[in-house]
């Protein structure tokens, strides 16, 4: 075993020095890479084709040049990117992200965990992430119509329904995706409804997408707490972010007899004993695009704390929807003190590495964005299969399958945990079971 775990640093060594200054997807890859050496023991043929290595590498990285017009007049140029990540076991598929922070590390590490998110998912599809540093808050509807028309002008010579399918992500809602793909129609002359998931459902979108990240994310937990012999009703939860990962596991927690005490954004946090007014919040958020702070002009008695920590309420149940790394060593011991019994990551990679080894020493059952937020591209893949079959299904349907899906991607991660000795470690569960998938179709590919 001592010469795996020297391959694997050396596999880990090779990554940074490649990939200089990427923090975030250096921390996304060792944190996959240090729980790999009982399935290089157990399948010395992953070493012998260098799946880690290949694994690691992007198959296509892609940076372009996005100049548009403001509504002043004035010329603007943003940066896009798309990286192709895997495609080994389907279409690249993952998400845009339009946010001032973007760079081709975040792209890089967000494309790395949607390999092994959409491989657990059981669909098939490929890993990829994409987007720009273009920030479409403050912009008004022509000024975030030219900028996608303009990313779109570059983007489409590289997706296609059987190449890479982009999504939404932070900063990428229903109103960009519909100018994304209004140009991309106007470009090919082609109505291919596969090439873009997260669609209006009267334009050949699925429903519950939009809920699908936040819903999943609950559902997982749901399966956590069954497997503690416990059960969601009751309990008290803390939701970060307000954004739409967030409002809809706010709701789902709501349906399954939960109370949401708290949610925030990034100028703050609004606390709530009552429960949070979910359709005051989904007024303030997705109506009128205002900050959470306007919660309490309507709920006096609830309390909003300027540059507050969400992470300071006490909970027994969290769900981190906002970013990445939001949630540290120190705010990981403050929940275990007030309570925590389970963690559920709705965003991607939100729970640094010493907060993760905090949660796990202190027995919470801790779900990883891997696993728990798969809910969002596993309903994308939902969406291919509608427009593949030119078909529509209810909402009812469309929540029962994503149901299923996540009770199939807990029981892998579960079992998987299991068989490698490491019993209710999601974290291990998720990325060998993930792993496995991958590594299988890209021994029986040859070397490509």
């Amino acid at each position: 075993m001592s010469d795996v775990n020297t391959r694997l640093e050396h596999i880990f060594q090779q990554v940074v020095r490649r990939n200089q200054g990427e923090l975030e997807f250096h921390q996304a890859v060792k944190e996959v890479i240090e729980t790999l050496g009982p399935v290089l023991e157990k399948h010395p043929e992953y070493a012998e084709h260098k799946i880690i290595e290949r694994i690691c590498e992007p198959e296509r990285q892609i940076i372009f040049r996005v100049p548009w017009q403001d509504d002043k007049g004035e010329v603007q140029i943003n940066r896009g990117f798309r990286v192709g990540f895997n495609s080994a076991l389907g279409p690249y598929k993952g998400g845009l992200r339009f946010h001032p922070s973007v760079s081709l590390g975040t792209i890089k590490f967000l494309g790395f965990e949607q390999t092994f998110k959409n491989a657990l998912s059981g669909m098939p599809i490929g890993g990829a992430k994409g987007g720009a540093d273009f920030d479409p808050k403050g912009k008004s509807d022509g000024e975030v119509m030219r900028f996608c028309q303009s990313f779109m002008t570059e983007l489409y010579r590289h997706i296609g329904e059987f190449t890479d399918v982009p999504a939404g992500d932070i900063g990428v809602g229903g109103r960009e995706i519909g100018y994304l793909f209004g140009q991309y129609k106007r470009i090919t002359n082609r109505y291919e409804s596969g090439v873009l998931t997260g669609k209006n459902p009267s334009w050949g979108g699925a429903l519950v997408r939009r809920e699908a990240t936040g819903y999943g994310a609950v559902f997982f937990a749901e399966e956590m707490l069954k497997a503690r012999g416990e059960s969601i009703e009751g309990k008290t939860c803390v939701v970060s972010g307000s954004g739409n990962v967030a409002i809809y596991a706010i709701e789902k927690l709501h349906q399954l007899g939960a109370k949401v005490v708290a949610c925030s954004d990034s100028n703050g946090v609004i606390y709530d004993r009552n429960g949070i007014d979910l359709e005051l919040m989904k007024q303030i958020k997705e109506v009128k695009r205002q900050r959470v702070s306007e919660y309490v002009k309507s709920h006096p008695h609830a309390q909003y704390i300027e540059k507050g920590n969400v992470w300071d309420v006490p909970c027994q149940l969290a769900f981190p929807c906002a970013t990445q790394n939001e949630l540290d060593e120190a705010s990981a011991k403050v929940l275990v003190a007030n309570g925590l019994i389970a963690l559920s990551e709705g965003a991607n990679m939100p729970v640094t590495p010493g907060g993760i080894k905090v949660l796990q020493t202190a027995g919470v059952s801790y779900a990883p964005g891997k696993a728990a937020n798969a809910g969002g591209v596993a309903t994308s893949a939902l969406e291919m299969q509608q427009n593949a079959s030119r078909d529509a299904w209810s909402f009812e349907y469309t929540e029962e399958r994503l149901h299923k899906i996540m009770c199939n991607i807990h029981r892998d991660c579960f079992e998987t945990a299991k068989e490698y000795g490491q019993p209710g470690n999601y974290v291990v569960g998720a990325n060998i079971a993930g792993f496995r998938r991958v590594a299988e179709a890209m021994v029986a590919f040859g070397i490509i």
